[in-house]
């Protein structure tokens, strides 16, 4: 195992409190646990509270424009393979402005662990709805409260066939990482939503409201069961299942040796030294 500073970046700007501090550490102990160099990993990002994750690491990292993470980190899956990637945002980058990247991430499915902090608002622009916020909840553009269902990425995911898709939350930091050791070693594209309390923005899931409801699957779980998955994917409000919903088996649709010959992969090399820093 590997000391944990190892992948220790930048001092994180945000706010006290907020769930993305244990998603950080969680994402580093992770590494150290399965022994994954920092320069064997990259974490993409776009924008958002969430998207500054790789700010805060070092590992090989790229910040991309505002929602556009998945298609970046697809094509470093594509470059090289032998790399551990992770894609990282929030609700509202990776659902929304992300929204048509996921849907055909999930057709692809890459080979690459997807971590979305959801805390259920846009957080940098100061907690308009996301695409995964309840009817009713307030913001400066929905004063009256947003009157659009929310989306649920778990059930799309799970009917997609994703390679795995778990949920975890951010207050139960040693079980999310096992959730992330698993998503790394699983083939195909991983999705793991994190359920995480906003506290300068979202003053209904709290810290508490999560606490009172998040329970872990047993451990005789079976997650290749897709209608079982689907099940608790929709449970919410007084019981929320955290833990690995569903696993599909699917292999990756565009492993790089189906897409990019032998000959050519070598001959993107000189193509990318002209874009590193």
């Amino acid at each position: 195992m590997r000391d944990i500073k190892e992948y220790a970046g930048g001092t994180p700007a945000w706010c006290p409190g907020c769930g993305d501090f244990a998603i950080l550490d969680a994402v580093k102990q992770a590494l150290a646990e399965m022994d994954i160099s920092p320069s064997r990993a990259v974490v993409v990002s776009g924008i958002g509270q969430a998207g500054k994750l790789p700010h805060y690491m070092r590992v090989n990292t790229l910040n991309t424009l505002h929602g556009r993470t998945l298609p970046t980190a697809t094509a470093v899956t594509q470059v090289n393979p032998q790399l551990t990637v992770f894609a990282v945002g929030g609700d509202g980058d990776g659902y929304g402005e992300g929204g048509n990247h996921f849907l055909h991430a999930l057709r692809r499915n890459p080979d690459m662990t997807y971590i979305v902090c959801d805390n259920r608002v846009f957080g940098l622009t100061k907690g308009q709805a996301s695409p995964t916020s309840d009817v009713g909840t307030l913001g400066g553009l929905t004063p009256q409260g947003t009157v659009y269902p929310a989306l649920n990425p778990l059930a799309l995911a799970i009917m997609l066939e994703a390679g795995s898709v778990a949920r975890g939350f951010s207050g139960a930091k040693e079980h999310l990482v096992n959730l992330i050791k698993d998503a790394v070693r699983t083939p195909g594209f991983s999705l793991i939503d994190v359920l995480q309390p906003c506290v300068s923005f979202n003053k209904v899931n709290t810290w508490q409201w999560y606490r009172e409801r998040v329970y872990e699957l047993e451990a005789d779980y079976n997650p290749t069961d897709q209608q079982q998955a689907l099940a608790l994917a929709r449970q919410w409000d007084e019981q929320i299942p955290i833990g690995v919903l569903y696993r599909s088996g699917r292999e990756s649709s565009i492993a790089p040796e189906n897409l990019v010959s032998a000959e050519l992969r070598p001959n993107l090399e000189p193509l990318l030294d002209r874009y590193r820093v």
